[in-house]
């Protein structure tokens, strides 16, 4: 563990000597994470990708990439690309990234169950936005607008996100 690692604590999350508040799934941890089942998965997570909304907020790092109108992420077990951003139209369950609500105007994507998913293992943990302080997310690790896009700026190819 160092320093410029983001380290889930019972106090909130822990980065580069400070302490932010954060939320975490409606269920808790899990260490056996299933779809839809609310829990945050506990483990050590690479952040592999940010996202942002450009027509709400600046660029907050060197490597965001922009979020379109058409972009979803695919949260349906069954389709092959399950855990995966896809764009619209497309048949299969998912979530709308680009949102009338600011939850995903910055999301970092954490590498679990990807690139390779396993059906039914969950999709998607991200690093967003909280609707509102203490509100319990569907699995992510959520944060005030302000603390985000701090932490996005700081990151680098070595942060993990650490979940005990």
């Amino acid at each position: 563990m160092t320093p410029r690692d983001l380290v889930l604590t019972k106090r909130g999350l822990r980065f580069m000597g400070r302490q932010f508040p954060c939320t975490i799934g409606r269920t808790g941890l899990t260490s056996d994470k299933t779809e839809g089942d609310g829990a945050t998965p506990r483990g050590t997570h690479s952040l592999v990708g940010c996202l942002y909304r450009p027509d709400r907020l600046a660029k907050p790092c060197d490597w965001a990439v922009p979020i379109r109108p058409a972009d979803l992420w695919s949260d349906d077990p069954r389709d092959e690309d399950y855990n995966l951003m896809v764009r619209a139209p497309y048949p299969h369950s998912h979530e709308r990234l680009s949102r009338a609500d600011p939850m995903y105007d910055i999301v970092l994507i954490t590498n679990w169950n990807w690139p390779y998913a396993e059906r039914g293992k969950g999709s998607a943990i991200f690093l967003h936005q909280w609707r509102r302080p203490h509100a319990p997310t569907a699995g992510c690790v959520a944060f005030a607008r302000r603390d985000l896009i701090w932490i996005a700026g700081k990151i680098t190819h070595q942060t993990r996100l650490i979940i005990r």
